[in-house]
């Protein structure tokens, strides 16, 4: 069994440390925030742990109604921008907390006023150490280049802190059962994408609202661990230019989970097999001619944690399917220190 594949499996037990780890300081910091009635937000994250940042960003647009965005390093590191964010809450994401352009994002939008937070697997790391308060992921030591239960625990204490920051119980009720659901997720079988993708060299992956983080990482994951060429869009935005690239047999993965996305998610479905694209359509089991099952996490916005639990363990044995080794991807390393 692959590290990527171990990994992948063990994050279940990883979200239930997390929460009980974590429940108290989450739920201090959802008053602290509420109080201090923030008008914004901004995030600082590159690959997976930006892929969270989406999520988040999404999550905390819908319901705390404020205007959340990704703040580029390189306008700390290389146009030195004199921010002026007091008023906000700058999120800090990184598994490792060692990428200095990170590390020096954080302390800039400190010094332009802004109230600042981490989420890192490393608790004693200088991003951590560089912010105010710091969300521990309790992912475990992560061995596998590709990061899997790390990108998971940051979904997870995303969904926490946006939860205990608004108030809502029935999120964080939905939160604590999530590991249970997500066991069952890892046991989907998903062979069915294995034998499709074996030979493929590209495809598109597609996902809309809180889903579409989801979609974002399960293609750079093909990208990384698989050797194929897979873009992320929103089902919204596919129509947009990118459906110019379809032709007959051409791949796409849908994500439809249960959710107010899914009825136009499989109306695409339909429509790209009607112009003769490969479809693998991931869904639940009230929808009729899926080829991926997906287990219902148990609340809307938690649905793209169930569905990249059940996408790890296929992308996994699709890499050793095509010959390749997930744990060790061509070029990369486990930590980036980007400047």
């Amino acid at each position: 069994m692959s590290l990527m594949l171990e990994e992948a499996l063990s994050a279940p037990q990883r979200l239930r440390e997390q929460w009980q780890a974590n429940a108290a300081t989450v739920a201090a910091l959802g008053r602290e925030l509420r109080a201090a009635d923030l008008h914004g937000a901004v995030t600082v994250a590159r690959g997976s742990s930006d892929h969270a940042a989406a999520y988040f960003a999404y999550l905390g647009m819908k319901r705390l109604g404020l205007p959340i965005a990704s703040v580029p390093p390189s306008l700390t590191t290389l146009a030195g921008t004199p921010w002026r964010v007091s008023g906000q809450l700058a999120l800090a994401i990184s598994q490792s907390g060692a990428s200095p352009d990170l590390i020096a994002t954080q302390r800039a939008l400190a010094a332009g006023g802004a109230r600042t937070l981490a989420l890192v697997n490393a608790p004693d790391s200088e991003l951590a150490a560089a912010s105010q308060h710091n969300l521990g992921l309790h992912a475990g030591v992560e061995r596998s280049v590709a990061a899997t239960k790390s990108y998971l625990a940051t979904l997870a204490a995303a969904a926490h802190l946006i939860a205990a920051w608004q108030g809502d119980p029935e999120l964080l009720s939905a939160l604590e059962r999530l590991p249970e659901r997500l066991e069952s997720a890892a046991a989907c079988d998903w062979q069915a994408a294995v034998e499709a993708l074996s030979g493929a060299d590209r495809l598109l992956v597609i996902g809309r609202g809180v889903g579409l983080a989801a979609a974002q990482e399960a293609a750079l994951k093909f990208k990384e661990t698989c050797g194929i060429q897979a873009e992320a869009f929103s089902a919204a935005e596919v129509k947009h230019g990118p459906m110019a690239l379809i032709e007959p047999g051409y791949p796409v993965l849908i994500l439809a989970p249960p959710g107010p996305d899914q009825a136009g998610l499989r109306d695409l479905a339909a429509w790209l097999r009607g112009v003769g694209a490969s479809v693998l359509l991931a869904a639940d089991a009230s929808v009729a001619g899926r080829e991926l099952d997906v287990v219902d996490a148990g609340h809307d916005d938690l649905q793209p944690l169930a569905v990249i639990q059940s996408f790890y363990v296929m992308a996994a044995r699709l890499a050793v399917a095509r010959g390749g080794d997930p744990d060790r991807p061509r070029h990369l390393q486990k930590v980036t220190r980007t400047l």
